[in-house]
């Protein structure tokens, strides 16, 4: 076979459905452009109605086969599994899934209840699980899966004041890991783990720093940097690619990992 595509079309996801949640900004908005670009039918979920309607022409003109959109709130079971039926029977079986949501609100363990916990808990694993016992039978019936959670490098090591959400993505670390000892052949499940990367969700990070420390959000974000070796804050676009990459079939046989993208930031193998 020839081809000039370096990867003889093994890039290529036409034919596929992707649905992406927390869509409307930041890395879920980037990872539905890289996915549109790549040939995908996507779907796009989020809350905000305005931003998603925004969204479906940029996808059609980055490529998408299709493109929809599901309003629909992640920590309201009662009412976004209802909306991931309809998804199902109207544009048919989803193929790449890709689980990304706000965070917890920030704060110390200790400053946290139990309520703190359930939410965080609820919006992050509880729904994700949801997600994929709906998409699943798609996914089996096609022989391709790919399910990609986006969590953070606080699932390797905590980031002070995010107490509750340093918990929970450990925990959905853990929970993909066992499902990829149990999801069928060609149905893979991979963690993304994004370092410090400019959205709205670290510019509150910065701000809840700043109002403890009395430092200014410059000299916190300057502190960051420092740490990181490439020097710089990720741009939602580079972790988006990475995450198109693993729904593709050049990733079939990456399964059951957890991939930094972090310029380095991490100390831990």
């Amino acid at each position: 076979m020839t081809s000039h595509e370096p990867f003889g079309g093994s890039l290529s996801l036409a034919s596929r459905h992707a649905l992406v949640c927390g869509a409307s900004a930041g890395i879920g908005h980037a990872a539905a452009l890289a996915l549109a670009s790549l040939g995908a039918q996507v779907t796009v979920l989020a809350r905000r109605a305005d931003k998603l309607a925004e969204m479906l022409p940029r996808l059609r003109e980055a490529g998408a086969a299709g493109a929809q959109c599901v309003v629909a709130d992640l920590d309201d079971r009662s009412r976004f599994e209802p909306a991931i039926r309809t998804l199902l029977a109207e544009h048919g079986a989803v193929h790449i899934l890709v689980n990304n949501s706000g965070g917890p609100a920030p704060g110390a363990v200790l400053d946290s209840g139990a309520g703190h916990f359930d939410a965080g808990f609820a919006r992050v694993l509880y729904a994700a699980q949801a997600m994929v016992l709906a998409c699943l039978p798609g996914m089996r019936a096609a022989g391709f899966g790919r399910i990609v959670n986006v969590l953070s490098t606080s699932a390797r090591e905590p980031i002070p004041g995010l107490g509750v959400g340093n918990t929970v993505r450990a925990a959905m670390a853990g929970w993909s890991k066992t499902l990829s000892r149990e999801l069928p052949p060609g149905v893979t499940i991979n963690n993304i783990l994004p370092g410090y990367t400019a959205t709205e969700r670290l510019q509150e990070l910065a701000a809840l720093t700043a109002q403890k420390t009395g430092r200014s959000i410059p000299d916190i974000e300057a502190e960051w940097k420092r740490e990181i070796p490439e020097g710089r804050l990720a741009e939602p676009r580079e972790i988006g690619q990475v995450i198109a990459f693993l729904c593709t079939p050049a990733a079939g046989y990456v399964r059951g990992q957890s991939l930094a993208v972090d310029g380095g930031r991490m100390r831990s193998l």
